[in-house]
């Protein structure tokens, strides 16, 4: 799926077409450059499930974790400082992956033998007019 974002507010009317394709997958990786959008688009991917806690970057703390009204968890993990899996599986990277909550990964690269087969890969890209071209796949 490939979805086109103008303009800011168009992220809610994508959030929720990326929702409904992702199906039952919990594990979403975001790919794109650095300012590309991918902490814009979890937040407001968070938004319409429900958050209530702030969403930020983890980029220092690697892992943030949020809950929506009925207190479901949400992991949003940030691998661009990593140098190695390793450290990845210090901070427990895996028992966030296969927890069975969502997790949306920034910059899954750093880690690919830490990714289970079933994820949604959502790759942003900057288009020459300044709009973001979202494209969206799934894999079982």
């Amino acid at each position: 799926m490939r979805i086109r974002v103008h303009e800011l507010h168009e992220l809610s009317g994508a959030a929720k077409k990326i929702v409904s394709f992702a199906g039952d997958c919990k594990v979403w990786l975001f790919s794109g450059d650095l300012g590309a959008g991918k902490t814009t688009l979890i937040k407001e991917i968070c938004r319409y499930f429900g958050v209530e806690d702030t969403v930020n970057s983890p980029t220092f703390s690697l892992v943030n974790e949020y809950s929506d009204r009925s207190g479901s968890k949400y992991y949003h993990l940030d691998f661009y400082r990593i140098k190695n899996e390793e450290e990845a599986y210090d901070i427990g990277a895996e028992e966030y992956l296969y927890s069975g909550d969502y997790c949306f990964v920034e910059w899954p690269s750093k880690i690919p033998s830490l990714l289970p087969s079933k994820v949604l890969s959502i790759s942003i890209e900057i288009e020459d007019d300044g709009s973001r071209s979202l494209n969206v796949v799934k894999y079982d």
